[in-house]
């Protein structure tokens, strides 16, 4: 079984679509293995975000991030990884497919909504920043 980080980002925490959100991805059959709402610091959010310290997003994303509370998951299943990104859709909502996620939810580029790791080794590094290393 494959394992990814799925979260609920500030944004979508604030206007109440958190509910709606974990529905999608219970419909889906993804086994959620850990669920927490949390508030990052700036450390953790920066050793989350590491991969874009040197661009020029990098600060304005770590205040995003910080705003207010997240809610994270652990996801498993079979080609979790590819079947969430699938669902989230393109990082920039204007550009997602009709029906994703990120389309339905997301307001900006950076206020989408959501985050799903982009691969096994981003997904062992996000999921142990946020939930520790098990």
């Amino acid at each position: 079984m494959e394992k990814t980080l799925f979260m609920v980002k500030p944004d979508a925490v604030a206007r109440g679509l958190v509910g709606e959100i974990v529905a999608v991805m219970e419909r889906e059959g993804f086994e959620i293995e850990r669920l927490e709402m949390q508030r990052f610091g700036r450390a953790r959010a920066e050793a989350f975000y590491d991969v874009h310290r040197d661009k020029p997003f990098f600060a304005s994303l770590i205040e995003y991030i910080t705003s207010g509370p997240v809610v994270a998951m652990v996801l498993a299943g079979d080609s979790t990884i590819t079947r969430v990104r699938e669902l989230m859709g393109a990082t920039d909502p204007a550009q997602a497919a009709s029906g994703t996620m990120r389309r339905k939810y997301g307001e900006s580029v950076e206020r989408n909504a959501v985050h799903g790791s982009d691969s096994p080794i981003s997904a062992a590094h996000e999921i142990a920043v946020v939930f520790g290393a098990s």
